[in-house]
């Protein structure tokens, strides 16, 4: 296997029962598999004590790279920080709860030109009946005003930083994925889907069903409509 770099993110708010073993895990793991990396913690504003053990694993590991929100900004703002730190030829965003198995990266193996990696969620036991009919709601949603067909838009992937680099992220929010996703395979980029465990959460609460997050979401969706139009339109086959 041809080892790549890579540019692991950690995103985290308030995880600090479970942020030290992602990022020690992420750290092995990468040891095992790239031929350079960096692991990129950003800390969203937490108030648990994760920016302490972030700073902490910067000054443990050269790899480790904290980057701190002062306020929480949501999951949009930290994938900008994450997605415009990133500096080596695969990127990926991993969530801080622990809830990836990282294991699941020796299934990879090279990523070539122009393709990108999505894991999805086969069975999902640990959400709530109202979070499967949400994501579902979300996946459909995506597929009716985008176009996009992914099993699983809201889970991990790698992209090539290449990739990322061509097009522009407009978005603010979590559907900034969805519109990163839907502009590269627009423009031919190739999808690689591996099915993926969803392991069970040991610390801390899932934040990603309130309202106020469906909301904007909801909002964000007829906006990424009009983006797509627009970005077709300027990229016309």
């Amino acid at each position: 296997m041809i080892k790549q770099g890579w540019s692991i993110g950690v995103l985290c708010y308030n995880e600090a029962g479970t942020l030290r073993k992602v990022v020690t895990d992420a750290h092995a793991w990468m040891k095992e598999l790239a031929a350079d990396f960096e692991i990129i913690v950003v800390d969203d504003g937490s108030t648990d004590g994760s920016r302490e053990i972030a700073a902490a694993l910067g000054q443990e590991f050269p790899e480790v790279k904290p980057l701190l929100h002062e306020a929480n900004k949501g999951i949009g703002e930290a994938l900008h920080t994450f997605y415009g730190n990133a500096g080596k030829e695969l990127v990926m965003m991993i969530p801080g709860d622990g809830q990836f198995d990282l294991s699941e990266l020796k299934a990879v193996g090279e990523v070539p030109p122009h393709t990108l990696i999505s894991f999805y969620r086969k069975v999902n036991t640990t959400y709530s009946l109202y979070r499967n009919v949400l994501s579902l709601f979300n996946k459909k949603l995506n597929e009716w005003m985008t176009g996009l067909n992914l099993k699983d838009v809201n889970w991990v992937k790698i992209y090539r930083l290449e990739d990322l680099r061509s097009i522009p992220i407009e978005l603010r929010s979590s559907l900034l994925e969805s519109e990163i996703v839907a502009k590269l395979t627009y423009l031919g980029v190739n999808v690689r889907e591996i099915e993926s465990k969803y392991l069970p959460r040991t610390h801390g609460v899932s934040k990603g069903s309130s309202w106020k997050i469906v909301r904007k979401a909801l909002k964000d969706t007829v906006l990424l409509a009009g983006i797509m139009q627009r970005f077709r339109r300027q990229h016309k086959k």
